[in-house]
């Protein structure tokens, strides 16, 4: 794998005792019932990020279900979530030996108090420890710079007007050849590469993984596009435990029309392993 040579020095936070836990931490009401406060630290342009959304659905399932790992996870964005109060709601559908299935929706309160639907997703879990070591694949590593090599929000300026509080919380270094956008020369190519880590030093695990697939800028900003690219549906495949170290995150779009395009991820960990892919559909703004 390149060198993660001379990343940044920070106070390693453990699994279980990070930002990221903190604000993905429910508080049980009722059986399959949780109550929590997003956080707005994770918000872009005013609303809360949809895979750290995707991560407090995939803890909520986490403890609803007999199985504690994600293998995957389908979500759609039915209406943009806001920081404050929310409600997640789970339902076990399906419960076997290696998997199990179940469906959660986040709602939210309108001004009369009513619930809002912002988020429903439908999960299958298992036990990644429990996979068997045998591996055959052509898929490869991405293939970019060391990490000092590579540039994040601190070193220009933001890429969208807005709130942008959740890249303070992050740790992203965007390969070069990937940030034509940000000098008014967007390649065209529409593709995004990254070495990704959480700003606390945590390191990554399958939870996490589900943030890191829609954590980067948007592919549309290497199209020439500008603005929000809101998330209609996201699918995660976690197929892996991620080994500790920053990850590698490669991303690209192959077809915008109509006003959507779509995003594959690749999420690759430390020993070069693919801890987890997905596909989102989103839309973006023409002209």
């Amino acid at each position: 794998m390149p060198e993660a040579a001379s990343a940044p020095a920070v106070a390693r936070a453990g699994i279980g005792d990070s930002e990221f836990d903190r604000d993905t931490a429910l508080t049980p009401r009722a059986p399959g019932v949780y109550d929590i406060d997003l956080s707005a630290g994770w918000t872009i342009i005013n609303a809360v990020n949809g895979g750290y959304l995707l991560a407090v659905l995939g803890r909520a399932l986490a403890d609803a279900l007999p199985h504690a790992d994600p293998f995957t996870i389908s979500a759609h964005y039915l209406t943009a979530s806001q920081p404050g109060p929310a409600v997640v709601r789970t339902e076990v559908v399906r419960t076997g030996r290696t998997l199990s299935t179940g469906q959660a929706s986040l709602f939210q309160y309108d001004e009369q108090g009513r619930e809002v639907e912002r988020i429903r997703v439908l999960a299958s879990y298992g036990d990644l420890d429990a996979l068997p070591d045998d591996v055959r694949t052509t898929a490869k590593p991405p293939a970019f710079p060391p990490m000092d090599q590579c540039f994040g929000p601190q070193d220009g300026p933001a890429p969208v007007s807005g709130s942008s509080a959740i890249a303070d919380r992050l740790m992203i270094k965007i390969d070069p050849s990937t940030l034509g956008w940000a000098l008014g020369a967007p390649s065209g190519k529409g593709e995004m590469r990254a070495w990704f880590g959480l700003a606390d030093g945590r390191d990554a695990d399958p939870l996490s993984l589900l943030l890191a697939v829609d954590a980067l800028p948007p592919t549309a900003f290497e199209l020439g596009l500008k603005g929000w690219v809101p998330t209609v549906e996201l699918t995660v495949h976690v197929r892996s435990r991620p080994a500790p170290g920053p990850l590698r995150v490669s991303i690209t779009t192959r077809n915008l029309a109509g006003g959507f395009l779509e995003e594959d991820a690749e999420v690759w960990d430390s020993d070069d392993r693919l801890v987890a892919q997905s596909r989102q559909l989103a839309r973006v703004r023409l002209g």
